[in-house]
């Protein structure tokens, strides 16, 4: 993590609640028009790449536009606008989505949200860090919902697979958000703070103003706050709150010195040991498919 000398003074009590209420207030009058956003810029980067290749096979446009959250979440709301969904049916998951929507304007429309992110990645350097091991917590969330769904439940592992993926948007977006302020880029422990306070609200938001399905925004409620354990996994909310606890849980890239065996994780993870094998190689799986 690159910080500047400044970082050692971070804001705290009324300096920290008036930058906060500023950018809330920033966010909330972006969240108005077409957000456009950085997520992770080697995922960008490389997506770009790869969708000028006009010979890409449908299954190799699929596989990667599916493991860049904002992509997925602007895909999922094309497919469900007035002009590809008349009576109002919204894309159930990614795969839906781009059967409806057609493999040319599935690419292009990728191929143009990851041009914008890239326009916009400059600033996002200095929480470089930060993104990367956001990316890799969404991928692993998202394998674990999707394994979990299908082991243990009879809801839509793809649709799982997508609400995993995006659940932390609201995290990124902030971190974008953030870098926009000077005072904030050089005090990371302070906007550690803003995120855990806020992303999960700003997140539902986003995906709400993003037009993600009402059971997606609904499974990313709260989805970090320590609840009773479901005895069985009865909802989409359900999935994402154990897949989340499986893949680190509460922003892992925050926490430190967690023990994975002890306490609500160690619990989750004993109950569902059965499983973790087949999460971490579906994560691999992905995190590989740029490599």
């Amino acid at each position: 993590m690159n910080t500047s000398n400044e970082a050692s003074t971070d804001k705290v009590g009324e300096a920290l609640n008036a930058q906060r209420f500023q950018m809330l207030e920033d966010i909330a009058r972006e969240l108005a028009d077409e957000v456009v956003f950085p997520v992770y810029f080697d995922a960008s980067f490389r997506l770009r790449q790869e969708l000028q290749n006009l010979d890409l096979p449908v299954a190799r446009i699929a596989q990667i536009v599916g493991i860049e959250p904002l992509v997925a979440t602007k895909l999922m709301r094309l497919a469900g606008s007035a002009l590809y969904s008349p009576d109002g049916t919204p894309a159930r998951d990614l795969k839906a989505a781009i059967s409806r929507l057609g493999v040319n304007l599935v690419r292009t429309t990728a191929l143009a949200v990851a041009m914008s992110q890239l326009l916009r990645s400059k600033d996002m350097v200095i929480f470089s860090d930060f993104t990367k091991v956001l990316w890799s917590h969404s991928l692993n969330t998202a394998a674990a919902a999707r394994i979990l769904a299908r082991a243990h439940t009879r809801i839509n592992p793809d649709e799982a697979l997508l609400a995993g993926l995006v659940h932390d948007l609201g995290a990124f977006y902030m971190l974008y958000r953030a870098a926009q302020y000077p005072e904030l880029r050089v005090r990371p422990d302070s906007v550690k703070y803003l995120i855990v306070e806020w992303h999960e609200s700003i997140g539902v938001s986003l995906l709400s103003a993003l037009g993600m399905p009402e059971e997606i925004v609904d499974a990313s409620i709260d989805h970090d706050q320590p609840r009773a354990l479901p005895e069985s996994l009865r909802t989409l909310a359900d999935v994402i709150y154990v897949g989340n606890i499986l893949a680190g849980a509460h922003c892992e890239w925050i926490m430190r010195d967690i023990d994975p065996e002890a306490g609500e994780m160690g619990i989750v993870r004993r109950q569902y040991g059965d499983l973790l094998a087949e999460i971490e190689t579906d994560t691999l799986e992905m995190q590989a498919v740029f490599s």
